[in-house]
């Protein structure tokens, strides 16, 4: 109503508001007021060119923001805060499709818990972007197949291959290893880095405990000497492929050497993330099929003015791209430029001598072709053979795919600088743009045992073992269970936890199926709500906001999982005491929380949608099981009023013994029918020989409980029978002289003994004399 017409009295405005709704005597429709709303949690991510969490929700004019209660309910923005601290818009470049960009493996040996830490995290990422947040994500990841790492750990293969084959004798092989020891203990002495010098001496001290028996075999022509040749080739092996590599590496001249490593370490890398159940790219680039396209890259670049040639090969002009007007260097990690030994490790093994470094007119500078030296694989280009560098790969493949700016590119934590900072700049002269990338996200670091682990480390848990321990799911749960972007520790403890949790789920699900069973008619499945449901659903809906509200701030897994696992554990309180007072859990509520649950853990991919089996397969067979089930209490019942133990302790085996092997479990409850459970086999063998395990255990303690009770009572009565005047007599070191009841007076030493002695055996001798008494009382035996 206008301000001016609340200043009428309140008996001309009744008059006005009854004229309005009767007009003509008809009646008209009740003026409506919307209510008023509340503002729901938008999707925020930790943006690493910003490194605070960016807004990913509606799009609100710029003089909106910071303001409340806009009004506006489209869909999704980013609010950016950049380093200057403005605020600035985003929104996906594209309507709702992101595009993606992800780096891949380097493919030179097995893929290990580090690389699933940062695979697993993009994938649950990628999938709640997708199937919660309902984005378009166009997704695409790189292959590494051409790096001074790959080429290096090719020729080293080659070369000690090689030198096995043709099968050198123990001495040689000592004199051989002995001369690799001498540059390796060079490099360990220089080595600073605490993590890798430890890792270094491990091998030193390996290869050493190896010679001994060696040295000595061969010094005594002992026989053994071809095995303990063969112990030492394998731990030596790392030494001898450094030494053989630096002596014969430039002679690998086939390329072949060179493409069949990372092709079978890629096929290796698929089959693991097949086996964790992580979602393939929708496209997929190898470098090795890029090298045309890296090439005109790196000539555009030279073009635009921010690269020079040198000798062969090209490289990035830092110090003129960062004095350019519209660009800036170091965006990501600005306090690391100028880190020569992150520069270094960027730039490769094989790319780092001398005369390497002294073609570039800066340190800072880095290589976008690198001219291939004598065994190296190299492709045509405009300033002779050559191979590209490490960064230009990732731009020149990212930009064919996704063009000249892209939502999202993700990567490790430790691809920060140089790479994704290396990577920001060519594509950004490439391209003549400040807006390569929008957001950067970087999964954080997996240890063990507080280090990170690395190939380069050699202390990494390759994912095929991590699977012989543990399921992919139990992977998947200790990843959400944690912080994506944080560090975590990878331990015996962080994987109970998510076995656990696994378990607590699905125990929730196998329970609520059950409650789902109970024969009802159609009408009866709607059941009249009490004070508890209303209390259940009112924290059911509070559990979904906080849900909500967690995954809008920076997909924060770990809070959903604990949002999810007290959903779980106030309905499990719920099902108790409906149970305990022999009535139904609402069937209706049980399952909505049940259905939300399962939605939930679909959008992560951590869990099947049905725990415990195949839905068909449990609709065809539960029936029968019920029979089975209905049938065996009936027995149950009639053996107990009976007492017929046979045919309890039978009912017991089917239970126990035979139904497990099936992947079934019953669950008997006092005064309520049996519960049936379809869990796999698996799971209930291992139950069964927990539980087995456990009442050995409990067997075991009480057994001895027994035993050294029945020792105690043994030493008791051995004490009681003997008779107080005799009970001092035989501690002839104590003591030398006895009272005619066997009473000590004198010490060994032929001194009175003090009055404090004496009336401390003064009650000895009356305890034991009750003793005694008792134990003639007992055998009726006299005095």
């Amino acid at each position: 109503m206008p301000s001016s017409e609340r200043s009428l009295p309140n008996g001309l405005i009744k008059c006005v508001l009854c004229f309005f709704f009767l007009v003509k005597g008809k009646r008209v429709q009740h003026p409506w007021a919307a209510p008023a709303g509340s503002n729901l949690p938008k999707l925020r991510l930790y943006n690493s060119l910003t490194r605070t969490k960016s807004h990913f929700g509606c799009l609100i004019p710029y003089d909106q923001i910071g303001k409340k209660d806009t009004g506006l309910s489209a869909k999704c923005t980013v609010i950016n805060i950049r380093l200057v601290l403005l605020q600035e818009l985003f929104v996906p470049q594209n309507g709702n499709k992101v595009s993606w960009y992800c780096c891949g493996p380097t493919v030179y040996d097995a893929s290990h818990m580090g690389h699933a830490r940062s695979y697993i995290s993009f994938d649950i990422l990628r999938r709640i972007l997708m199937n919660y947040f309902q984005y378009d994500v166009f997704y695409c990841m790189n292959i590494t197949d051409i790096d001074d790492k790959i080429i290096r750990r090719a020729r080293q293969n080659y070369l000690l291959e090689q030198y096995r084959e043709k099968k050198p004798a123990a001495a040689q092989v000592l004199q051989d290893v002995l001369s690799a020891r001498g540059p390796f203990q060079a490099k360990l002495a220089e080595t600073t880095d605490p993590d890798k010098k430890q890792m270094l001496e491990r091998l030193d001290s390996a290869v050493a405990a190896a010679l001994g028996p060696l040295q000595g075999a061969v010094e005594s022509k002992a026989g053994e000497a071809d095995i303990q040749r063969l112990v030492l080739l394998e731990k030596a092996k790392d030494l001898l492929s450094d030494w053989l590599d630096a002596q014969f590496g430039s002679q690998v001249t086939e390329n072949s050497i060179f493409s069949l490593l990372p092709k079978f370490w890629e096929g290796e890398y698929h089959n693991d993330m097949d086996a964790l159940n992580v979602l393939p790219p929708d496209v997929l680039t190898r470098v090795s099929e890029y090298c045309p396209e890296i090439v005109d890259f790196v000539k555009k670049i030279l073009d635009n003015g921010f690269g020079y040639e040198s000798n062969g090969s090209v490289y990035f002009d830092t110090a003129k791209f960062a004095t350019s007007q519209k660009h800036l260097y170091g965006k990501l990690v600005p306090e690391a430029v100028g880190d020569m030994k992150a520069l270094q490790e960027g730039e490769g093994d094989l790319s780092v001598s001398a005369d390497q470094l002294s073609e570039k007119r800066s340190q800072n500078d880095f290589a976008l072709w690198k001219a291939s030296k004598p065994g190296e694989p190299s492709w045509d280009s405009p300033w002779g053979k050559g191979r590209p560098g490490w960064h230009i790969e990732c731009s020149a493949m990212a930009g064919s795919i996704l063009g000249e700016s892209m939502d999202i590119h993700g990567g490790g934590f430790d691809l920060r600088f140089p790479h994704h900072d290396n990577e920001l700049a060519q594509s950004e002269a490439y391209f003549e743009n400040d807006h390569w990338v929008r957001y950067f996200l970087h999964t954080g670091h997996l240890t063990i045992a507080g280090c990170k682990m690395s190939k380069s480390l050699k202390n990494f848990i390759t994912i095929k073992d991590a699977l012989a321990k543990n399921t992919a799911r139990q992977l998947r749960l200790a990843f959400l269970m944690h912080s994506w972007k944080d560090t975590l520790d990878y331990s015996s403890n962080t994987m109970e936890s998510a076995v656990h949790y696994e378990k607590f789920l699905n125990e929730f699900f196998l329970n609520v199926k059950d409650i789902l069973r109970a024969p009802c008619d159609i009408t009866g499945q709607f059941e009249k709500w009490e004070a508890a449901e209303m209390e259940l659903n009112e924290s059911f809906y509070e559990r979904k906001a906080a849900v909500h509200a967690a995954l809008c701030d920076n997909v924060d897994t770990r809070s959903t999982m604990e949002e999810m696992r007290a959903l779980v554990t106030q309905s499990n309180t719920y099902i108790a005491s409906r149970k305990s007072s022999k009535l139904q859990p609402n069937r209706m509520l049980m399952k909505s929380i049940a259905l939300y649950l399962t939605d939930m853990l679909k959008v992560r991919e951590s869990l099947c949608s049905i725990p415990g089996g195949c839905l068909q397969m449990e609709t065809t067979v539960m029936p029968y099981l019920k029979v089975l089930s209905d049938f065996r209490e009936s027995v149950r019942k009639i053996a107990r009023e009976q007492n017929v133990t046979e045919v309890l302790q039978l009912c017991d085996v089917v239970r126990n013994d035979t139904l497990p092997e099936l992947g079934v479990r019953l669950e008997d409850h006092e005064g309520l029918p049996t519960v049936v459970k379809l869990v796999d086999k698996e799971t209930l063998l291992r139950e069964r020989n927990e539980k087995k395990k456990m009442e050995d255990e409990k067997k075991n303690k009480k057994e001895e409980a027994a035993k050294k009770k029945q020792e105690q009572e043994l030493a008791k009565l051995a004490k009681m029978k003997i008779s107080p005047c005799d009970m001092f007599r035989s501690e002839t070191d104590k003591y030398s002289s006895f009272d005619e009841t066997g009473f000590p007076t004198h010490d060994v030493e032929g001194k009175d003994l003090s009055k404090g002695q004496t009336k401390k055996l003064r009650k000895l001798h009356e305890a034991q004399e009750k003793l005694h008494q008792e134990y003639l009382q007992t055998n009726q035996n006299g005095c």
